[in-house]
């Protein structure tokens, strides 16, 4: 079954067809911007019971009329088997659409990521017929973007490293810094950005961690996720409001539903973290109302070694 983390990995190039020439000067090779774009059929089948689908697909043509294939594959683990795919896409491509392919995989894990990037040779050890050399982005090469000028110069880019780095001790710091560059940008630009960050972070402990940013920094987006995080919010606001009669109770569920989003998010990423939470920390946490406070909180979690990491001053 196809994992939202892996469908943000390669459907960010298409919503951002111009990111490649950007990720390509990270990974050493030089590709300039293209002219534009154009997302191309996914299925590789023959005329043959079996099915072969590239995950994205798209042709780049370039200033000098020059264009190629570009196929870019998530990939969440080694597969011995699926090198021997890859370099099936690459000669079908080449032999169909007459144009120069190429092969980008994106990976949220370093070992997979070198794993991917290793010359994959075809044929006798002493003559080998093929050589597959894929271009890798993953958390052994993207930045690591927690300066939120830098997020704001190219923020598909920042997306895109945040997802490849989701598992990274910083990714709070990283997905703060995102979150704050969006703050000051169109809707429009910022919508397609936080409901692909929250698809690429899949069910990682990161994933509250972005609900929450977006809870208290993109409270005033539309998005998906945004509203999903402000009905729950309602929800509970509307409970609260009923049983105490007054529209203030309404009011204050609401606060209340968001505020307890987070002090939940906090105790999961102690507890996954080994961190102990003494009852008094905990009654501490849980009855703090402070957004400010809370956000602070939850990003200092993922790395604290003790509760008092979490409450430090400064």
């Amino acid at each position: 079954m196809v994992s939202s983390s892996h469908e943000a990995m390669h459907r960010i190039f298409q919503e951002y067809p111009g990111l490649f020439s950007r990720v390509s000067e990270v990974l050493g090779v030089t590709i300039g911007p293209p002219t534009s774009a154009t997302v191309m059929p996914t299925d590789l089948t023959e005329n043959r019971p079996l099915e072969r689908r590239v995950d994205t697909l798209l042709r780049i043509d370039m200033e000098d009329d020059q264009s190629y294939l570009l196929a870019i594959e998530a990939q969440g683990k080694k597969d011995p088997d699926k090198p021997a795919s890859w370099m099936y896409y690459l000669s079908y491509l080449q032999a169909k659409y007459k144009l120069p392919p190429m092969l980008l995989v994106v990976c949220q894990d370093r070992a997979t990521a070198e794993w991917a990037a290793r010359p994959f040779p075809v044929g006798h050890p002493q003559t080998p017929v093929l050589t597959l050399q894929a271009l890798v982005a993953g958390p052994h090469n993207m930045p690591v973007i927690t300066d939120v000028a830098e997020a704001r110069k190219d923020l598909a880019l920042a997306t895109l490293a945040a997802i490849t780095h989701a598992g990274d001790p910083d990714i709070g710091a990283i997905l703060k810094t995102l979150s704050t560059a969006l703050r000051d940008v169109p809707e429009t630009i910022a919508d397609p950005i936080v409901e692909l960050t929250a698809q690429g972070l899949g069910n990682r402990p990161a994933a509250q961690q972005w609900r929450s940013l977006v809870a208290v920094d993109l409270s005033f987006y539309k998005s998906s996720l945004s509203e999903e995080i402000r009905d729950e919010g309602r929800t509970e606001g509307r409970t609260e409001g009923r049983a105490e009669g007054r529209a203030e109770g309404r009011a204050e569920g609401r606060a209340e539903g968001r505020a307890e989003g987070i002090t939940r998010g906090i105790l999961l990423l102690l507890a996954q973290a080994g961190v102990d939470v003494p009852e008094e920390a905990r009654e501490r946490i849980m009855g703090c109302a402070d957004f400010d406070i809370l956000s602070r909180w939850l990003l200092r979690a993922p790395t604290a070694t003790s509760v008092e990491d979490v409450f430090a001053v400064g």
